[in-house]
């Protein structure tokens, strides 16, 4: 039987990313994401809930999350749900669901938080440093996309 694994979520970091590297020197850098939904209840008084969700970018893209990233910035992610399993401390079996990204976009003005614009239309690799905003995909070539005239 077919599936289908994709998420795409639009938020702000919880916390600043953490940069890791595994013993095979690959950079995970791992996120905290906050979503927001809004809605007008029967009373017509607006309320919100927020789900937190954690996240780790792989590779290169990693790296550049954690440049250019920081607590309350918003940030455009794709990606896939992984499922992870484990025992406490206390003995005690924990789960819970993450994203593994495999695509970002940095949204917003450096200074942090909100504005500046919509999310870019589509995915690409690092800009050059004179970019007003580095986007990024995961798994770009080494030499980026910076031949590309549009």
């Amino acid at each position: 039987m077919a599936s289908f694994n994709k998420v795409i979520l639009l938020g702000n970091l919880t916390r600043d990313p953490q940069l890791k590297y595994l013993p095979s020197n690959t950079a995970v850098c791992e996120i905290g994401l906050a979503v927001n939904h809004r809605w007008r209840d029967k009373e017509g008084v607006q309320r919100e809930e927020v789900c937190f969700v954690d996240a780790s970018c792989f590779g290169k893209g990693g790296e550049i999350i954690n440049q250019y990233m920081t607590k309350g910035r918003q940030i455009l992610i794709e990606g896939r749900l992984k499922y992870d399993t484990w025992t406490a401390t206390d003995g005690a079996k924990r789960s819970k669901h993450s994203i593994v990204i495999d695509n970002f976009t940095f949204v917003g003005n450096r200074e942090g938080g909100e504005g500046g614009g919509a999310p870019a239309a589509r995915s690409a690799a690092p800009r050059s440093e004179s970019a007003a905003e580095p986007v990024a995909r995961a798994d770009a070539p080494p030499g980026g996309y910076d031949d590309i005239p549009f």
